[in-house]
Order: C-alpha cells, then sequence, then structure tokens
C-alpha cells in the first residue's frame, strides 16, 4: 500500500517549481491500483503544458521516489 504521507512528501519536493509559475497540485486519491489522482491548481490548472508538467514533472519524480506507483493523472 502506497502511504499517503510519502506521496505528499514527494509532492512538497516538487511544489516549489509549480508555485514559482503560479501553480500547484493537490493529492486527490490514492488508488488501490498504484495509481494517483491529483488535481492541477492555479495557473497549472488551465496551462497548454500541463500534461507535461503532469508527466514529465510530477510523474516522473513521484515513480523515482516511490516505484510502486503506475501512474499519475490529473482529476
Amino acid at each position: 500500500m502506497i502511504s499517503k504521507e510519502r506521496v505528499q512528501e514527494v509532492l512538497d519536493k516538487v511544489r516549489p517549481a509549480l508555485q514559482a509559475d503560479g501553480g500547484d497540485c493537490e493529492l486527490v486519491n490514492i488508488r488501490e491500483d498504484g495509481v494517483i489522482e491529483v488535481k492541477l491548481q492555479g495557473a497549472c490548472g488551465n496551462c497548454p503544458m500541463a500534461t507535461l508538467t503532469l508527466k514529465a514533472g510530477i510523474e516522473r519524480v513521484l515513480k523515482e521516489e516511490i516505484p510502486e506507483i503506475k501512474e499519475v493523472i490529473s482529476v
């Protein structure tokens, strides 16, 4: 089982980069199948680069730190 605290710790590492561009992300859910649901907020919510930020940024870091994670999706 992937711990919410551990995911939150890793998100806290990427949060300053998101906030520097006027955005943020919120942990919504950790599914049993290893999929993490996040909500992009602020400038990240409607940015054309949001998918790249999600996959190349948030997902990459989370998977490096927590190998059990299969995917990160925006909800």
